[in-house]
């Protein structure tokens, strides 16, 4: 594979959508970001948020190891590969409850399973994916296997080391590198080989860039899907007044201007993004981080209701306030890699994430109704000023080479 080489393109046949399988694949989603929304209920403190970062990054990883497998595959997916992987994302999502008391290990060696099925999907294919190293190079899962005989925060701190290994693979392995790694690697079987017989050399998987996109867009609605879920369940148990009507009203509000931002006026789920700016390896993690801040507002907004004739605690009032803020943040680093520029970048984000901040601090005894209406300004003004700058949008071309 060289620089100019593809990774990723759209099918000859026509735009293809999300299958059956994959649809009935995403029900582990919708129940995973649930029960880790649930880790924020009531006043979270700092190690509730950490441990819900490291676990929604766990399920979320993979999620996106299935959906690039069906995204590669297509008609040549293997249902029961599928379905053992979507086994493995229940089991998840189900220890996510208890997993403070006897869970944690169920927890972990889910996810275990879950990352060598899929690595075994590909070497079944016999192909690697350019742009999702951590597929073929799995030095992340490590210390996930380690954990297993540790308890407690040493338990989360190997698995939080895990996902930072990941991390940095993804933003750091180009498709080139890994490329030459796997040539590197096939070479020196041949020689130990000798004479022998060969096994093939892995070949590099394309993508299908309409389809990933539509995937991971339909990952945001489920998140968004769960913030609309927490803010009717807690008015269905609140009293219905006018300070009740005032909080819903600017919860709906700002899911509908996030929805706007991420899906309107940005690509692949990820607020402010051009289509073809950055290679899918370094679209995944603003994926994520973007899904993980917009959950975690859902179980705030949910919170924000059942405070709606009391002033907002701390803890409630800094997960509304800090997951707006990530996602403004990961919207502007979003905006300036589409080329709107240093002034154009601060203009869209600058104004609203300096507001959510101040709130955050300063606003220490906000009732619910003036906090959330704070926070649907903050986001107004980065929909005002974008739908405003709006460019031409441009066509899908084959994203570029990484």
């Amino acid at each position: 594979m060289t620089e100019s080489t593809p990774a990723v393109s759209a099918p000859a046949g026509g735009e293809r959508h999300a299958s059956w399988l994959e649809l009935f694949f995403d029900l582990t989603a919708v129940a995973g970001v649930a029960q880790l929304a649930h880790l924020l209920h009531g006043s979270p403190g700092w190690d509730d948020v950490a441990l819900y970062a490291v676990m929604f990054l766990a399920f979320w990883t993979g999620w996106m190891l299935f959906t690039v497998y069906g995204n590669v595959s297509g008609d040549e997916v293997r249902t029961w590969t599928v379905l053992a992987g979507m086994f493995g994302m229940a089991v998840m999502a189900a220890s996510v409850h208890g997993v403070r008391e006897d869970r944690a290990g169920a927890f972990a060696l889910a996810y275990i399973l879950v990352r060598s099925l899929a690595g075994k999907a590909w070497q079944r294919r016999g192909e690697y994916v350019p742009e999702l190293p951590i597929a073929q190079l799995g030095l992340g899962l490590t210390p996930w296997i380690v954990s297993m005989w540790f308890d407690g925060t040493a338990r989360y701190a190997l698995w939080a080391l895990g996902l930072l290994i990941d991390l940095t693979v993804m933003l750091s392995v180009s498709g080139t590198r890994l490329a030459a790694r796997v040539d590197a690697r096939y070479a020196k079987e041949a020689r130990e080989a000798g004479s022998g017989r060969r096994a093939a050399k892995p070949e590099a998987a394309l993508m299908d860039a309409p389809h990933l996109g539509e995937r991971l867009g339909l990952f945001q609605l489920i998140v968004l899907g769960e913030a609309v879920a927490q803010v009717v369940a807690a008015a269905s148990q609140a009293e219905w007044d006018a300070a009740l009507y005032a909080v819903g009203a600017g919860s709906f509000l700002l899911l509908l201007l996030l929805w706007s931002l991420s899906l309107r006026h940005g690509d692949d789920g990820v607020p402010l993004l051009a289509w073809d700016v950055l290679p899918v390896r370094l679209v995944l993690p603003p994926h994520c981080f973007v899904a993980g801040a917009v959950a975690a507002l859902a179980a705030g907004l949910g919170g924000a209701v059942e405070y709606a004739h009391h002033p907002v605690p701390g803890p409630v009032r800094w997960l509304l306030c800090g997951s707006l803020a990530v996602y403004l943040a990961v919207a502007g680093v979003a905006a300036l890699c589409s080329g709107r520029g240093v002034p154009g970048t601060l203009l869209l984000v600058g104004p609203s994430l300096a507001a959510v901040l101040v709130t955050g601090a300063a606003a220490r005894q906000a009732e619910a109704a003036h906090l959330v209406w704070l926070l649907v300004a903050a986001a107004a003004w980065t929909r005002l000023v974008v739908e405003r700058r709006r460019p031409g949008r441009r066509g899908r071309p084959a994203r570029p080479a990484p």
